[in-house]
């Protein structure tokens, strides 16, 4: 028997309101933090002697400018960059006290607020890299159910479009997907986000349409498909309507057979209150079949793999996204695996850290990835 769902209620709402006060509080330390470590350049300093107002305005012009470029993208990215500048900052400043301390070095702070700098630069620039360079991750499962053949899937998740993905730059991932000859491929949920913008999605939907593959593209929805907050110039019954326009088939808690050979189940999400119990979808399955279970979020291994599914899809974590928020995710219970290959009794699950990413240009915990799996038949 499956476990009680849970959903967002009043306790998560209080949790999300704790969070935003608590980074609120942080962006606003890191930014009095941040003043205070520019204020302490050499020539800055100096300006202290004509006008202390004129130094704190030059060094406040960095933040000010930091924030206009940033801001082009979102409120959330701006946060990001300022604090892994003042992580930069106080890493900085820990070893170069142990350079002056134990090595008895006379070392300028303009060497030290200098390296601060370019490390920040060079980190958020191999995250940019990983957030925008698509990898292609292969992944080879072996079973001894009766398959008729081998059979290829590709996975993709988490495109989001309007921060790393465009229509345009997902036509071009799908040829790629195209010219590995899949016989089925699945999209994972968050297919779209919030600020996606309608041409992106319609051009994206083609892109899907134009795929030729053995038993077709499988969909199931994310938790912001449907959006949160409603002003994107598309709502959710015009995604449905492209994506059945193109040809492709959406599993709402429903199963569709392969060749009869292989399951796709196909769940809610996680978000949606309607969601059926994985145990209800399994039960008039025939167990001799191989199961493929798409769920966007993975919060449900144990159930998945109580109900005999034999492999099970996600996304949702975007493999950490920014580095240590995946692992913390993992120590707060919010999700069952944040990244990759995993398995539970007969259970495999592949959790994908997703084609994009919801808001954050960068990827510091992960790369960006579709994922090819391979079912091999003994």
């Amino acid at each position: 028997m499956s476990k009680p769902r849970v959903f967002f209620g009043e306790r998560e709402y209080l949790m999300w309101v704790v969070i935003m006060l608590v980074l609120g509080l942080t962006a606003l330390a890191s930014f009095v933090y941040l003043l205070t470590r520019f204020h302490s350049f050499s020539f800055i300093r100096a300006l202290d002697e004509k006008s202390r107002v004129l130094a704190w305005f030059v060094a406040l012009l960095p933040l000010l400018l930091t924030g206009v470029f940033w801001l082009r993208f979102n409120v959330t990215t701006l946060f990001v960059v300022l604090l892994h500048l003042m992580a930069a900052f106080l890493l900085c400043g820990f070893v170069f006290f142990l350079i002056r301390k134990l090595g008895k070095i006379s070392i300028p702070y303009d060497i030290e607020g200098a390296a601060a700098i370019l490390l920040t630069i060079v980190y958020l620039s191999i995250g940019w890299y990983n957030g925008h360079h698509v990898s292609q991750t292969d992944y080879r499962f072996e079973t001894a159910k009766s398959l008729k053949r081998d059979y290829r899937i590709v996975e993709i998740a988490d495109s989001h479009f309007g921060i790393t993905q465009t229509g345009e730059t997902f036509t071009r991932e799908m040829q790629r997907v195209q010219a590995l000859n899949p016989d089925a491929v699945v999209i994972v949920g968050d297919f779209v986000d919030d600020d996606s913008d309608r041409a992106d999605m319609i051009e994206a939907c083609k892109a899907l349409g134009e795929l030729k593959t053995a038993f077709g593209v499988f969909f199931v929805y994310g938790n912001h498909d449907n959006g949160y907050y409603k002003y994107r110039n598309f709502d959710s019954q015009e995604l449905r309507a492209e994506l059945e326009k193109n040809g492709v088939a959406i599993l709402t808690d429903e199963s569709v057979l392969l060749d009869d050979s292989l399951y796709l189940v196909g769940r809610r999400d996680r978000s949606d209150r309607t969601r059926a119990p994985i145990d209800a979808l399994m039960a008039g399955l025939d167990g001799t079949k191989y199961t493929v279970v798409l769920d966007h979020q993975p919060n449900d291994f144990d159930d998945e793999a109580a109900a005999g599914a034999d492999l099970v899809l996600c996304g949702h974590t975007h493999g950490g996204h920014i580095f240590p928020a995946g692992q913390i995710s993992l120590l707060m219970g919010a999700n069952d695996a944040i990244y990759g290959a995993s398995k539970r009794s007969d259970t495999s699950f592949v959790v994908t850290s997703g084609i994009s990413g919801w808001a954050i240009p960068f990827k510091t915990g992960t790369f960006s990835e579709f994922v090819v799996i391979d079912l091999i038949a003994q």
